[in-house]
């Protein structure tokens, strides 16, 4: 069987989400070219009809997680807009193991997590933002959620293996809600973005103030 022929055996959509089911099993180092390929019952030249390289593998396996995410509804206050996009982004990266370090490795590079940002800069911008503002912002946002969830995620591991230490030296996190510790942060960011809120006002930004005029 050549090259081309042993590609067209699967689509783009099946090494994708092969890749995914790899990943949840085995973890982002496991999720290597050759596993996947035999995975596949393919060659591991065959994959690189759909992918040129583990690189852009990767950023499609980012934005499918990331499009995973829940659909939050336009018709919200902007700031509880900007807090569920956050809640609802840790969850899809939870979703997969090392999800959050799949998107933070990918967006670092430039290759993917566009998504999750755009959404983000959407939920700050529909507060009247400017748009320098509001891609600062939802940079912000974005590092937050992916740093707390990539710890999440590191907790989860070593607690998996036992590892995990005890006592005083015990993470912070240990001893109160995780999502609560998640929520709180999000909710720092969303309070010095209503200090900033157009025209002075600090619960719902320019949106509020529009509608009553």
């Amino acid at each position: 069987m050549t090259g081309n022929e042993s590609a067209r055996r699967h689509s783009r959509d099946d090494v994708a989400e092969t890749a995914l089911r790899i990943l949840d099993d085995y973890g982002l180092p496991d999720l290597t070219m050759r596993r996947l390929a035999a995975a596949l019952d393919v060659q591991p030249s065959a994959l690189y009809w759909h992918f040129p390289n583990k690189q852009t593998l990767l950023a499609e396996l980012a934005d499918r997680i990331v499009g995973r995410a829940a659909v939050t509804p336009a018709d919200v206050s902007w700031p509880d807009r900007v807090r569920a996009e956050s809640a609802a982004l840790r969850d899809a990266l939870l979703a997969y193991r090392d999800g959050a370090e799949v998107v933070a490795s990918t967006a670092a590079l430039g290759l993917g997590a566009a998504p999750a940002q755009q959404r983000l800069e959407a939920a700050v911008r529909s507060g009247g933002f400017d748009a320098e503002t509001a891609g600062r912002a939802a940079t912000a946002l974005l590092h937050f959620v992916l740093g707390h969830v990539s710890h999440e995620q590191q907790r989860m591991q070593f607690d998996s293996i036992g590892v995990l230490a005890t006592g005083e030296a015990a993470d912070p996190l240990d001893e109160g809600d995780s999502a609560a510790a998640f929520a709180f942060g999000v909710g720092l960011l969303v309070g010095g973005l209503q200090r900033l809120a157009p025209d002075g006002d600090a619960s719902e930004g320019a949106g509020a103030s529009r509608s009553r005029t």
